[in-house]
C-alpha cells in the first residue's frame, strides 16, 4: 500500500457479445420484408430468415420430449458428473460412432451444454496448474473459446489454419506451448466447416504435455469421409467434449458430455460437483435416450445436406462463391473487400439482408482471420431458404 492509499486497479469490462451486433440487420429486413408470412414489408413479404446463429429449428425426437415428462428424477438432486445411465449411453455411443472403449465411470461425464464447459474450464485448469496462464485456439473459431481464455485471466494464443484445413501447430512457439493450459481443436470446425488431423493433434499436445481438448459437436455431419474423434488414438492427455444441441435439435436442454483421460474428467467432474453444475435429472433420461437411438441422426443428417447444397447454388448464381463445407451446417463464404480495404463482411451481410432478407454472421465475428468472410447457416426450414433463392433470383432479373 503506498502513502496515498491502496493502489486502484482496473476494472474488468467485457467486451459485447458478439451477435449483439448482428440484431441492427435484422431491423433492416423486418422493414423490408415485413415481419413473417402475411405481414408485407415495403418492398416484399415473408419476414427476416435467420440464418446467423446455429439455433436448430428442427423437432427433436419425440421419444426424447417424452422422457422429460415421466423419468421421475425431478424429485432428487442429479448426480454432477451424470448418471450411470447417462454416461453409459454416452460410452455406447462413442462405442458405435468410432469404435473407441470408454470406462463409463472414470473417462465420461455430463456437462450443462458444452457452451458452458468451454467456458469454464480454462479457470478451471488454472487452478490446477497455476504455473501456466495460455490457452490455444484457433484463429478463426466460436468466440466462446478466446473468452473462456479471458474470464480465466489468461493469455490467448491463437493458432493460423493450415492451407490445407485444421490447426498449423507449427506456428505454435515452444515458449507459448510450455506455458499452454491447454490446446482447443475444433472438428468440423465453427465457422469454416474444415476438419483437423486429430490424431496427429494429440500426439503433438502429447510430446509437449499440453492437454487437447477436441469440441467435436458436429461431427455428426462430417461430409468428407467418416466422423473422427481425438480419442481414436487413445485417451491420455485429450478430452472430446459432444453436444446434444446440434446431433439430435436440443439446444434447449443445455446437455453434453466430455470423455477422455480419466485424471482429466475426474478433476474437472469434482470441480463441477463442489460448483453445484448439474444437468437436470429428467433431462439427463432425455440425454441417454437420445444417444441410444441413430435413426433421428441420420434424418437429420439428409435435411442439412439438402439444405447446404441448396443454398450454396442459390447464392453462386447470385454472384457469392459458395462451396460445399467438409463439415458442419455452415457455408463459410468469401467476399469482396470493400472499398476502404476491409473484408467486406458487414457490407456483405447487410447487402445479403437488403436483398434477400437473409440474416448472416460477419466472418470478423470469429476472429481477425475470419474478416472477410460471411458465416450462413442452414438451420432453416427447406421453404425458407427457397424463399431466399426466389429474392436472390429477383435481383438477377435484367
Amino acid at each position: 500500500m503506498s502513502a496515498d492509499g491502496p493502489a486502484k486497479q482496473s476494472r474488468f469490462v467485457l467486451p459485447p457479445y458478439p451477435y449483439d451486433r448482428v440484431a441492427a440487420l435484422g431491423a433492416i429486413a423486418v422493414e423490408r420484408f415485413g415481419r413473417g408470412p402475411g405481414d408485407a414489408g415495403t418492398t416484399g413479404s415473408g419476414g427476416p430468415v435467420d440464418c446467423s446463429v446455429g439455433t436448430p429449428c428442427d423437432p427433436p425426437p419425440p421419444e426424447v420430449v417424452a422422457v422429460l415428462g415421466s423419468s421421475g428424477a425431478e424429485r432428487g438432486y442429479p448426480t454432477a458428473s451424470g448418471s450411470r445411465v447417462m454416461r453409459e449411453a454416452a460410452a455406447r455411443w462413442m462405442t458405435r460412432r468410432f469404435g473407441v472403449t470408454l470406462d463409463a465411470d472414470l473417462e465420461v461425464a455430463a456437462c450443462v451444454g458444452t457452451k458452458e464447459f468451454v467456458a469454464s474450464t480454462p479457470h478451471y485448469l488454472r487452478l490446477r496448474e497455476p504455473g501456466r496462464d495460455t490457452v490455444l485456439v484457433p484463429a478463426v473459431a466460436y468466440p466462446t473459446y478466446e473468452m473462456g481464455a479471458l474470464l480465466a485471466g489468461c493469455r490467448t494464443v491463437s493458432v493460423p489454419e493450415a492451407p490445407g484445413g485444421g490447426l498449423d501447430l507449427g506456428a505454435v512457439s515452444d515458449a507459448d506451448a510450455a506455458r499452454a493450459l491447454l490446446l482447443w481443436v475444433n472438428s468440423p470446425a465453427n465457422p469454416t466447416g474444415s476438419l483437423s488431423d486429430l490424431d496427429g493433434i494429440a500426439r503433438w499436445g502429447r510430446a509437449r504435455g499440453v492437454p487437447v481438448f477436441s469440441d467435436e459437436c458436429y461431427v455428426e455431419f462430417t461430409w468428407d469421409g467418416p466422423g473422427r474423434t481425438v480419442l481414436s488414438g487413445g485417451v491420455d492427455g485429450v478430452v472430446a467434449v459432444h453436444s446434444l444441441s446440434k446431433r439430435s435439435n436440443l439446444a434447449g436442454l443445455r446437455a453434453g458430455f466430455f470423455a477422455g483421460d480419466p485424471s482429466l474428467v475426474r478433476y474437472l467432474a469434482d470441480v463441477r460437483r463442489h460448483s453445484g453444475l448439474m444437468v437436470p435429472g429428467p433431462v439427463q433420461a432425455a440425454v441417454a435416450v437420445a444417444l441410444d437411438d441413430d435413426a433421428h441422426v441420420e434424418v437429420q443428417r439428409t435435411r442439412y445436406h439438402d439444405r447446404l447444397e441448396f443454398l450454396a447454388t442459390a447464392l453462386r448464381e447470385a454472384g457469392f462463391p459458395s462451396t460445399m463445407p467438409d463439415g458442419g451446417f455452415y457455408l463459410w463464404v468469401p467476399v469482396r473487400p470493400d472499398p476502404a480495404g476491409g473484408g467486406g463482411g458487414w457490407d456483405a451481410a447487410r447487402q445479403l439482408v437488403e436483398t434477400a432478407g437473409i440474416l448472416t454472421s460477419p466472418g470478423e465475428l470469429y476472429g481477425g482471420g475470419g474478416v472477410g468472410h460471411i458465416r450462413i447457416a442452414v438451420v432453416q426450414p427447406m421453404e425458407r431458404l427457397q424463399l431466399v433463392a426466389e429474392r436472390l433470383a429477383r435481383q438477377q432479373e435484367p
